[in-house]
């Protein structure tokens, strides 16, 4: 009985594995949906700022600002860059943060002047481990973006660009294209290209003449902080949702893996004990059959001792 005690025994441990991962799948979809819901709330307000930004460069074509490379040409910048790094607090998703951590090493790699700004306990604790310096940790929770959150990480970043200890500024997080679909990407955060900000051909514009004042560096200079915090929560949400999404995946490999696991696991218990089985009953008819032979060799002695 000892080899249906040992599978009845994993298969019970593969069944309580099964109840939490089929529990972290559940989680994930609900962190996932909520997560896309507070990211449709506030899309509006950084799309019409987008939308202004536009408008500027309709309106005045040779505006100068720090925040953006001079008309048609992207000089070269050398200097210290800064980067935002955006992993998960905890593993169990796939390949998430190995992606960004890889994509991270290639900027590194590409320019060594770079400055780290982490976001997530994965990447804190990766980074630390290998001795590479992190300039900036938040120590907050990567499980709950928020826009205050943002504003924190945009502001220290502005302030650093702002005084020229940091000259270009890089993200990298996760995007969700789809749901099947996760790329680790490398987007510039500063400066921006005013490319970024051209209109469609098929887009509608609406020409009206407008006044800015103080003037329109001042105005432009004043919109990109709120801009850069919506951009910089978008990615936080997007990354979220990726986690999310890479999680899900992960515990749904995990539960078929359970599944056949516990097939295969059912069959190898009744072979065993169908064997065991055939094993009692033969022991059974074996020890019948002695007993009839015993009666019969008891039967014949006596008929001896008759005669």
């Amino acid at each position: 009985m000892s080899g249906t005690a040992e599978i009845k025994g994993r298969i019970g441990s593969v069944e309580e594995t099964r109840k939490i991962t089929n529990a972290m799948y559940l989680i994930a979809s609900t962190k996932l949906q909520r997560a896309k819901n507070d990211l449709e709330k506030t899309r509006p307000y950084f799309d019409a700022l987008r939308n202004e930004i536009k408008r500027i460069f309709r309106t005045v074509n040779d505006v100068d600002s720090p925040y953006f490379y001079p008309p048609y040409r992207e000089p070269k910048i050398e200097g210290t860059y800064g980067c935002l790094v955006i992993t998960a607090d905890k593993g169990l998703a796939g390949a998430y943060n190995q992606n960004v951590i890889k994509e991270t090493e290639n900027l590194l790699k590409e320019h060594e002047d770079t400055q780290l700004f982490v976001v997530g306990e994965y990447g804190r604790h990766f980074f630390t481990k290998h001795h590479v310096p992190i300039e900036h940790t938040f120590l907050y929770t990567a499980q709950n973006p928020t826009m205050d959150r943002a504003r924190e990480i945009s502001s220290l970043l502005l302030e650093k660009y702002d005084k020229g200890d940091l000259r270009k500024i890089y993200i990298i997080y996760t995007d969700m294209e789809d749901s099947m679909t996760m790329v680790a990407k490398r987007t510039r955060l500063l400066p921006f290209h005013r490319a970024h900000f051209s209109t469609p051909v098929n887009e509608k514009v609406v020409s009206t003449p407008f006044e800015f004042l103080p003037s329109v560096t001042d105005v432009l200079n004043s919109v990109i902080p709120s801009y850069l915090s919506g951009f910089i929560y978008s990615t936080l949400i997007d990354s979220f949702c990726s986690e999310q999404n890479a999680r899900m995946t992960a515990m749904n490999a995990a539960n078929q893996n359970a599944e056949e696991l516990l097939s295969t696991l059912a069959v190898q218990y009744n072979q065993i004990r169908q064997s065991e089985i055939t094993q009692e009953i033969t022991e059974v008819t074996a020890g019948a059959k002695a007993q009839k032979r015993k009666r019969k060799r008891k039967q014949q002695k006596k008929q001896r001792k008759e005669v």
